[in-house]
């Protein structure tokens, strides 16, 4: 099974209508993480994937799988 956060991410957050400031600002990093994140550069420690999880309201295996 392949994770595909990033691409999922990305593709949650346009359907959203939510750019990469505001999801930062919601969850408290900064937009260059969110772009590191989305560009699979690297990925978010779990507190951080929780609060992706309630700030976009999808499960888990959305923005995972």
């Amino acid at each position: 099974m392949k994770i595909n956060f990033s691409s999922n991410l990305e593709t949650i957050r346009k359907s959203k209508k939510i750019s990469q400031e505001e999801l930062a600002e919601l969850i408290g990093v900064s937009r260059q993480t969110i772009y590191k994140w989305e560009a699979d550069i690297c990925l978010p420690n779990l507190n951080k994937i929780e609060k992706l999880l309630e700030v976009l309201n999808v499960s888990i295996e959305k923005l995972l799988l």
